[in-house]
């Protein structure tokens, strides 16, 4: 007799603080798209615009946080009740799709030496201003030319393997606000031996909407410094994500760049180092305005190369600053021992 193929039961845990309509519209797209079958668990993290209310129309596997403890801690309370072979973890403000549960247990039927999966943004951001598009536009590219085999895990929709999940104990608690809490589990799970892929076909919508404040705020403080010290405790400075060799060589360009610039108001020769340095950052980078221009064509793309030079600015300063604090942390631990 044909064996038959072992499909996995899945658990969703989304954690959510002030979710309001966009967690809404989170909550719509799983009851339309999730399979009868799947376990739905929201844990309120404190929230204090009645999330927790709303959760209730959806689901009855409802945690509450009185206070806000952090994406990782609910994320961690509501796997302990989950009760799939796989836990799925979802952020409150992105929306899944009718092939996005199917893939995921395809996949880990086929693949059951896999112990986790990442996916990806898909290429139609929910917030239709121009930050919104370029930067979960951007994180669709980085997702779709990075390696299948992920050097790290994703808490906006990522799929682990329950029993592991618990085993290695889950995400650090330590990170009380949201952060590189996802990262830092992926090296765990990375050096304890276990396998996580990338699957780009498996894509979610973002619906969140990104503004100047609210996107340096997350890209330096809650993961460009954090991520910075993660790489350097666990030495995971490798060519894939963000950190590829295109990135850090763009992030030295325009720091030099940068430099130049101001020295032009004194040496006037400095301007054709200006423009030599520009058009080897749009070189090198052409893969990604080449993506910008088929998705939204020559105005959009033209605007993104200033966001897309000052993001490597201010990753550059992130990781200076994330160095710094590495450093020192481990020279007052020198001398604690001392």
């Amino acid at each position: 007799m044909e064996n038959k193929q072992f499909i996995p039961t899945l658990s969703m845990v989304i954690p959510v603080y002030n979710g309001g309509e966009l967690f809404r519209n989170c909550l719509l797209s799983v009851k339309q798209f999730a399979p009868p079958d799947t376990e739905i668990i929201v844990v309120a993290d404190g929230d204090t615009d009645g999330s927790r209310n709303l959760a209730q129309e959806f689901t009855t596997k409802i945690i509450i946080n009185d206070r806000p403890l952090g994406p990782a801690n609910a994320r961690n309370l509501g796997a302990e009740i989950a009760t799939g072979d796989l836990i799925f973890f979802l952020d409150a403000d992105v929306s899944i799709n009718e092939q996005t549960i199917t893939k995921i247990k395809l996949f880990f039927a086929k693949n059951p030496e896999i112990t986790a999966l990442i996916g990806s943004y898909d290429d139609q951001p929910g917030a239709t201003n121009f930050l919104s598009q370029y930067k979960n536009l951007f994180h669709h590219y980085i997702h779709q030319q990075s390696q299948e085999e992920a050097s790290t895990f994703w808490g906006a929709c990522g799929v682990i393997k329950r029993d592991i999940f618990l085993k290695i104990g889950g995400f650090n608690e330590d990170y009380k606000l949201p952060s590189v809490e996802d990262i830092e589990l992926g090296y765990r799970l990375k050096e304890a031996g276990y396998h996580i892929s990338l699957c780009k076909d498996i894509q979610v919508k973002h619906l969140k909407k990104w503004g100047v404040i609210s996107l340096l705020k997350a890209e330096i403080f809650q993961r460009a410094i954090p991520w910075t010290i993660l790489l350097l405790k666990y030495d995971k400075i490798i060519n894939d994500l963000n950190l590829s060799w295109t990135n850090r060589f763009s992030v030295i360009l325009v720091y030099t760049l940068l430099f130049f610039t101001l020295l032009s108001f004194w040496i006037h020769l400095s301007y054709l180092i200006i423009l030599i340095i520009g058009i080897i950052l749009l070189v090198i980078n052409r893969k990604v305005y080449h993506f910008f221009y088929q998705k939204k064509g020559l105005f959009f793309t033209l605007n993104t190369i200033f966001w897309h030079w000052f993001y490597y600015f201010y990753g550059g300063f992130g990781f200076a600053i994330g160095f710094i604090l590495f450093r020192l942390k481990k020279c007052s631990l020198t001398i604690g021992k001392n």
